[in-house]
């Protein structure tokens, strides 16, 4: 298999897997490891969206791939045999791209639609 050249253009991933798109947002507010992604994502969703271990790691791992994200240290006070993620500065660049294009899309829909009000 020949390796993939490094993607330089955030908007040709677009659009995100919906739950890409969660992983890329929860690390965007720092580092952590995936049961602590996981659970990020149950509370956020309000267990609406509950991943398995497989799923999970899947997903992580094709993110990596694409370089969105990446391995990062665990603090001090950590357990170390966690694995520790973080957003890369093309993954903020691609995470930034999608939430535009998902701005663009709601403002679309406002304009055609009558949406409940906002809390």
């Amino acid at each position: 298999m020949v390796p993939r050249a490094p993607q330089t253009d955030p908007e040709a991933l677009l659009p995100l897997r919906p739950v890409e798109l969660l992983l890329l947002t929860m690390l965007a507010a720092g580092n952590r490891h995936g049961y602590g992604l996981r659970q990020d994502i149950l509370d956020h969703t309000g267990g609406k969206v509950q991943l398995e271990a497989g799923t999970l790691y899947r997903h992580i791992r094709r993110l990596e791939d694409g370089q969105l994200v990446a391995e990062a240290e665990a603090p001090a006070e950590e357990d170390v045999r966690r694995i520790y993620y973080r957003l890369t500065p093309f993954g903020r660049k691609v995470l930034t791209a999608e939430m535009v294009r998902l701005k663009s899309l709601v403002r679309l829909a406002e304009r055609h639609l009558t949406l409940p009000a906002r809390p």
